[in-house]
């Protein structure tokens, strides 16, 4: 192959791998304001609302198939080495990460549906400094994937142990709140779950940032990762 063909072949890569980073940027984006739009629906105890974000899951869907199937191509026309199959394998892994993130938006809006078919509980309002949060994560971890910054990978990684400790102080919260008055069980049960769809996303950011430091130093970030979720100690 000559020096033009080869160069030709290069510039070709680079700018399907450019498109390919801006989409599952964009993705993310969807992502984090998918959670947004689902606790504001919560807040404010709009079923309306809160069915509008549902039904938005199906564009987050349709975008991770189109970079799956963007991913395959790739990977059949260069049959990549190296850095290049690292960056298209983990393209393929922080695609179906943010599919996940978009599933617990959903889910969050679905239960603030079923929590409007009942009395409201106080400790709603403190939902929104872990969705805040998250949504950080999922930004940051977006904002290290599109500029291949290691360290800003490795910040999110290490965040998410905040986000853990958040839900740990919650979660007793709602447990005290159930014993106090058990006429609010259910209610505060659906909180639980919220809550923890909004950990899960916080896993998945920190899935993406893996991802990112694996692409860019070609190793897998073999530390242990410092968790604060203390409520599934014996």
């Amino acid at each position: 192959m000559n020096t033009q063909s080869h160069d030709h072949l290069v510039k070709s890569y680079d700018e399907e791998m450019s498109r390919l980073t801006g989409e599952i940027a964009a993705m993310g984006e969807l992502a984090a304001r998918q959670l947004e739009a689902a606790m504001d629906a919560l807040g404010k105890r709009d079923s309306k609302a809160a069915q509008r974000v549902a039904d938005n899951d199906d564009a987050i869907d349709d975008q991770e198939r189109r970079i799956s199937g963007d991913v395959l191509r790739l990977l059949a026309l260069r049959q990549p080495m190296a850095r290049d199959l690292r960056e298209i394998l983990a393209a393929l892994r922080i695609a179906s990460d943010i599919e996940r993130i978009g599933d617990y938006a959903t889910n969050v809006a679905r239960r603030s549906m079923t929590l409007n078919l009942s009395a409201p509980v106080p400790l709603v309002g403190s939902l929104a400094p872990m969705a805040r949060m998250a949504c950080r994560l999922v930004r940051d971890a977006m904002r290290a994937y599109a500029a291949q910054d290691a360290e800003l990978a490795y910040a999110v990684w290490e965040r998410d142990a905040d986000l853990d400790a958040l839900y740990t102080t919650l979660f007793r919260e709602l447990l005290t709140y159930m014993m106090e008055d058990q006429r609010s069980i259910t209610a505060c049960t659906h909180l639980l779950f919220i809550a923890k769809n909004i950990e899960r996303i916080g896993d998945h950011a920190t899935n993406i940032a893996e991802n990112i430091w694996f692409v860019v130093r070609g190793e897998t970030l073999n530390e242990p990762r410092t968790r604060r979720d203390e409520t599934l100690e014996p």
